[in-house]
């Protein structure tokens, strides 16, 4: 094991361990050591399991307090200082933005991962001002960017953020093809629950209260239909989904809370169509990309990233985002298709799955890139 590591940075312990625990055990697998750098959370001790080490970096995700960003940085700047690592690779908007300033300070190659922008570049204002202006400092050493969607990709090159050349597009974070697999399809009979799966954080921006509203159209025409959510739950997150209305909504049974799990593949075998109206403007949804591997039909927002594993029509429905009527019809739609269409849709997910967005085509990326940016010292006898 090399003595001079890899850092890996994300907002938080569960990113890193839900979204990049597949690239650890390739990079340690190839000699690496592997740092990780993230606010301590339950996840982090089950990294060190994995065989990574951990580096507390405490962050306020969503935090605006000048003061604090500015510790933030100087936190990320002590800690590569002293790890020195060969390269280091962000995740998250904050990693991204001051891990990779800290890391340009010292000369330390970096590589970037654009997982999805939030709201800020929705929202225009002072506020998206500052942001590009950050994201154009923090990314101008970057070696390498890699984007999930070409929206984002897009509007970073239009606005002089990135150059091209340090540019490239991964299709999300890819999905474990070998993991998920199709199992036989949930039965589709009138007299029995059509299940609708959404897997994600309860936000308003992810389509939830829009869920909700769709909800009594669709149970109006067909009672049968139940719609389970699944992720974590939040009231005291002012961006978070309406607690009276998610309450109301649980009350009334018009949708199911399945809480936090960590394993979803259960939830995605009984269901029938996993849909996700968001418009948070996503990377690529991993939970679109397993639902796809599981062999299972689609409802997205015609958004950024939510559309990038829907082919309209073929593998499911785009809906309008932010207009529950349109979700509502889509919903229904995916109802009535016959069993043998619903099927051939499920198949169509799964061939896309394994044709675009295959894991293996984004740590073969990263290994392309960091054996030219970190090769590994030679062997001393």
């Amino acid at each position: 094991m090399s003595d001079s590591p890899i850092a890996i940075s994300a907002n938080t312990a569960w990113y890193v361990w839900n979204f990049r625990r597949p690239l650890i055990r390739t990079l340690r697998e190839r000699g690496y050591r592997i740092v990780i750098l993230a606010p301590r959370d339950p996840y982090a001790e089950k990294l060190v399991q994995e065989g990574a080490e951990f580096w507390d970096i405490p962050m306020e995700a969503k935090g605006k307090n000048p003061l604090r960003e500015l510790g933030l940085l100087f936190r990320y700047w002590d800690a590569y200082r002293k790890i020195r690592p060969l390269a280091a690779l962000h995740y998250t908007i904050k990693p991204d933005l001051y891990g990779s300033i800290a890391a340009r300070f010292l000369h330390i190659p970096v590589i970037n991962n654009v997982t999805g922008l939030g709201t800020v570049f929705e929202k225009g204002g002072p506020l998206e001002i500052l942001v590009r202006i950050l994201y154009r400092f923090a990314f101008a050493k970057a070696q390498r960017i890699f984007f999930q969607n070409q929206d984002d990709y897009r509007l970073f090159i239009d606005h002089g953020l990135v150059r091209k050349a340090q540019t490239d597009i991964l299709p999300g974070s890819g999905v474990d093809i070998q993991r998920f697999v199709p199992e036989e399809f949930p039965p589709i009979k009138t007299d029995e629950p059509f299940i609708f799966l959404f897997v994600g954080r309860l936000l308003k921006a992810k389509g939830v209260e829009d869920l909700i509203a769709a909800a009594p159209l669709v149970r109006e025409k067909h009672p049968n239909a139940t719609i389970v959510l699944l992720g974590k739950r939040d009231d005291r997150d002012p961006t978070s989904a309406d607690p009276k209305l998610l309450d109301r909504g649980i009350g009334e049974k018009l949708v199911e809370y399945g809480g936090i799990v960590d394993d979803v593949k259960p939830w995605l075998t009984k269901a029938h169509c996993v849909v996700l109206p968001s418009y948070y403007r996503e990377g690529i949804p991993r939970s679109l990309l397993e639902a796809a591997a599981m062999g299972k039909p689609l409802i997205a927002a015609d958004s950024v990233g939510t559309r990038e594993p829907v082919i309209n029509g073929e593998n499911g429905f785009l809906c309008e985002s932010r207009n529950p009527k349109d979700l509502a019809e889509k919903m229904i739609a995916m109802i009535e298709l016959p069993p043998e269409k619903l099927r051939e849709m499920g198949a169509a997910s799964r061939r896309l799955a394994e044709n675009r967005f295959d894991e293996r085509i984004v740590l073969d990326k990263y290994i392309q890139n960091l054996e030219v940016l970190a090769p590994l010292p030679p062997p001393t006898d």
